[in-house]
């Protein structure tokens, strides 16, 4: 039995070696022939990249193509949050100035990019070793994420205690920080925060607080790894020294402002326009419109109408008393009672315009 059992794996193992000759073979054929006709050009790989979308000297922020383009397409670009870019240009003037006084030296901050990425994504992109100041979003009811790169870490060290310009900062690797970095780096972190603070006041008043401080990105995970974020990237530059700061919005902690951030304009009110509102009930309430008060429809002959003559009495089933439809055209307004005011005929209404009515008449 045990021979039958070698026998039928020894055979299962030859049929897909030969298989994989046969397809090896078949792959071989073909290509010889493609070289022999010509009829099939090589790509290079500048070629491939473009195909296949993914391009080493490229920034990570860069429009993708290609198939890493369709692969990306479910992610909601930022182009959609014009206002988002406006508050953190609006950021970017803040910190500079609240930079300087913190440092007291000669601080620029310039914002790189705004893209949209995953969020799994991204912690995998990090480069390590950083610090991450995880911030709730406190009127938003979220987190989000700001990365410290290692360069802008040890620049701030080098400021804050005293180093000599024009030298570089002492960057020693295969340490963890230290308590002094970390406060002096979180100090950072809550004057930036505070930057955004006044950023997002005009669009609405969120306060952001520092929740932690993580080294490890694994435990600053704020979302889950396939949902979409916001990424901003901001360049702090203090004469030859300064490194980078990442901000990561997920789209749940701007869902309550998404209506704010996709306005062209400051206090722009979509499809609401106080002037023309005034301006067309100003033309409404001057318009003139015939209004007629039916007594009654009485199917007449043509014939017999065309014989009426002067001082025949024609009769409606209508007493003294009922009721008179009022109409616009052919629609009707209302119902209401006819009666006499002085010398006039004068209706008493019944019953307000009603709700079809309205909108028959705005319609036409």
């Amino acid at each position: 039995m045990a021979d039958e059992v070698d026998q039928d794996a020894m055979a299962a193992a030859w049929e897909a070696e030969a298989a994989g000759g046969r397809l090896w073979s078949a792959m071989r054929q073909a290509k010889l022939s493609a070289m022999a006709i010509g009829a099939e050009r090589v790509l290079n790989q500048d070629e491939i990249d473009s195909l296949l979308g993914f391009d080493l000297g490229d920034e990570e922020g860069n429009e993708k193509n290609g198939i890493r383009g369709i692969i990306n397409s479910a992610l909601v670009s930022y182009e959609r949050l014009p206002m988002l870019e406006i508050v953190f240009d609006r950021l970017v003037r803040l910190m500079t100035t609240s930079l300087r006084n913190f440092t007291s030296d000669n601080v620029e901050v310039s914002l790189d990019h705004i893209s949209s990425i995953r969020f799994g994504d991204y912690l995998n992109s990090i480069p390590l070793p950083a610090i991450l100041a995880v911030f709730r979003a406190e009127q938003l009811d979220n987190y989000g994420l700001m990365t410290v790169d290692s360069n802008l870490i040890y620049s701030i060290v080098d400021v804050l205690l005293g180093g000599r310009r024009g030298t570089t900062a002492m960057r020693i690797e295969g340490r963890p920080y230290t308590t002094i970095e970390r406060m002096l780096v979180t100090r950072m972190v809550e004057v930036i925060l505070q930057d955004m603070q006044s950023a997002f006041e005009p669009l609405k008043q969120v306060n952001f607080s520092l929740d932690r401080i993580e080294t490890n990105p694994r435990f600053a995970a704020i979302a889950r790894p396939a949902n979409a974020a916001i990424m901003i990237k901001m360049r702090i530059d203090m004469e030859d020294r300064g490194g980078r700061v990442e901000l990561l919005l997920p789209y749940a902690t701007l869902e309550p402002i998404r209506k704010m951030l996709i306005q062209q304009f400051m206090g722009e009110k979509f499809g609401r326009d106080n002037i023309w509102e005034g301006h067309l009930a100003t033309e409404l309430w001057s318009t003139d419109m015939q209004v007629e008060a039916v007594l009654d429809e009485l199917p007449v002959p043509l014939g017999r109408l065309l014989n009426l003559k002067v001082g025949e009495t024609v009769f409606l089933n209508q007493p003294p008393d009922g009721s008179v439809e009022l109409r616009c055209g052919q629609i009707p307004l209302t119902k209401g009672r006819m009666g006499k005011l002085g010398r006039a005929i004068a209706l008493s209404l019944d019953a307000p315009l009603s709700n079809s009515a309205r909108l028959e008449l705005l319609s036409q």
